[in-house]
């Protein structure tokens, strides 16, 4: 199919390649306009429900009420000790 279109194109190597641009081009923006446009509804994408384990949207069951306050991303090692800058390689 490509090297049927690269024939059919005309003016020479540089005809052909602007044309091949131009092809390219035109599939791309009739993609992104009209077909990814069509499409869009008909895909799960926007579709998203975050639920807790009661399976209500937002609900609060996985809240621990005895757990110590927080903003629940406790990392699980020391920053200060990983901030100091490595020993030198020793010299030869």
């Amino acid at each position: 199919m490509y090297s049927w279109i690269w024939r059919k194109l005309p003016f020479g190597l540089p005809g052909k390649l602007a044309g091949s641009v131009l092809l390219a081009t035109a599939t791309v923006a009739l993609l992104w306009y009209v077909v990814f446009p069509w499409a869009e509804p008909l895909l799960p994408f926007d579709d998203v429900q975050v639920t807790q384990d009661s399976g209500n949207p937002g609900g609060d069951s996985a809240v621990d009420p005895d757990a110590p306050a927080g903003d629940g991303h406790d990392l699980p090692y020391d920053t200060d000790r990983n901030n100091t800058p490595p020993a030198p390689s020793p010299s030869r």
